[in-house]
């Protein structure tokens, strides 16, 4: 008995299961693409804040040792170099800089100075304590906005006495504008929680340099978290924090130990990552501290090097970077990150 030869149908048929069936393989169900939606701490789930606290630290250890291990353990460092007047120094090369870690000399095998995209989250106090402040404050975030590339993307987190995701990673400026214009003064201090929601949305981001700018007039008075656990999540995670701190004068501030202590937390948490605190004295001066940071994002080293150390032990490496200045240039300052944990296996 002849066959009949298969119709044109169920060929077509036939291949559009297989394309079906090969997307499956390529794209599994169970990853998840989408943007988390704005959600508070108080939101989250109720586990204990140890718990929190030693998961995201597992998290950000298993991402760096990905990072290294995918790179041959390239480790990078972003450099920024000011003279005694606080201006930005450019021009320099390879041969100016020297790595320390842990005081053994690294060779620098990888150097640029390029600016490339960044992903970066503000985090917006718009606590009770900027009544009068916040006007200003809004304009400088979007003094800062204004520095933007087209491959940036920002998120906006903002808190009183608790902190929200505002806006998700977008790199629409006017979206962002729009948010800060809804902000309200009202409430405590919520600082520490603020800067672990902004630590943990930034494990979404798109690009390999990431930092957090915060706008606060400093102090904690509503957190959750701990100094140490945030401190502990700072240094793990690979992100640059700078801060505009609208401190008040010393003799209006209340006597409480969160207020006074408000400075010297955010200079602490910054430098530990290369970044720094911009304090501003006058609030007409914040637009333009708001620029200098943009700028200064922009306009730093990058230098890598392999390790020398190849020990997977997850302890704390120091880093050290110093200056071979050129003839006839003043005495240098440099930031960069102070150590990183290495991979633990």
């Amino acid at each position: 008995m002849k066959r009949e030869a298969p119709s044109k149908f169920s060929f077509s048929l036939l291949a559009t299961l297989s394309f079906l069936v090969y997307l499956a393989l390529l794209h599994p169900p169970w990853i998840a693409s989408a943007q988390p939606a704005a959600r508070t701490l108080e939101q989250q789930d109720a586990r204990p804040l140890s718990q929190e606290v030693k998961d995201i630290s597992q998290a950000s250890l298993r991402n760096s040792s990905q990072v290294l291990r995918v790179d041959v353990e390239l480790a990078l460092v972003n450099v920024v170099v000011t003279d005694p007047f606080n201006r930005l120094v450019t021009g320099l090369d390879t041969d100016n800089f020297r790595v320390f870690e842990d005081n053994v000399e690294q060779e620098i095998t990888t150097f640029s100075s390029e600016d490339v995209p960044i992903s970066i989250g503000v985090i917006f106090d718009c606590s009770g304590s900027m009544s009068n402040k916040l006007g200003k404050a809004r304009e400088a975030a979007l003094e800062f906005f204004k520095t933007a590339n087209p491959e940036d993307e920002f998120f906006l987190v903002s808190f009183n006495e608790r902190a929200e995701l505002t806006s998700s990673f977008t790199s629409s400026v006017e979206d962002l504008q729009s948010r800060l214009m809804l902000t309200s003064s009202k409430g405590r201090t919520a600082l520490l929680d603020a800067i672990y929601l902004g630590l943990s949305q930034m494990r979404g981001a798109h690009n390999a340099k990431r930092a957090l700018l915060i706008l606060s007039d400093g102090g904690d008075n509503h957190s959750r978290y701990q100094e140490s656990d945030i401190k502990r999540l700072v240094k793990e995670a690979d992100t640059q924090l700078y801060a505009i701190g609208i401190f008040d004068p010393l003799e209006y501030r209340g006597r409480t130990f969160e207020e006074l202590n408000g400075p010297s937390l955010l200079s602490e948490i910054t430098e530990m990552t290369g970044g720094r605190v911009f304090a501003a004295s006058n609030l007409n001066e914040l637009p333009d501290i708001a620029t200098k940071i943009g700028l200064e994002l922009r306009n730093q080293y990058i230098l890598g090097y392999r390790p020398s150390n190849k020990t997977r032990d997850g302890r704390w490496r120091k880093i050290k970077i110093k200056l071979r200045a050129p003839r006839g240039l003043p005495p240098l300052s440099v930031y960069s990150k102070t150590g990183y944990y290495a991979p633990a296996h």
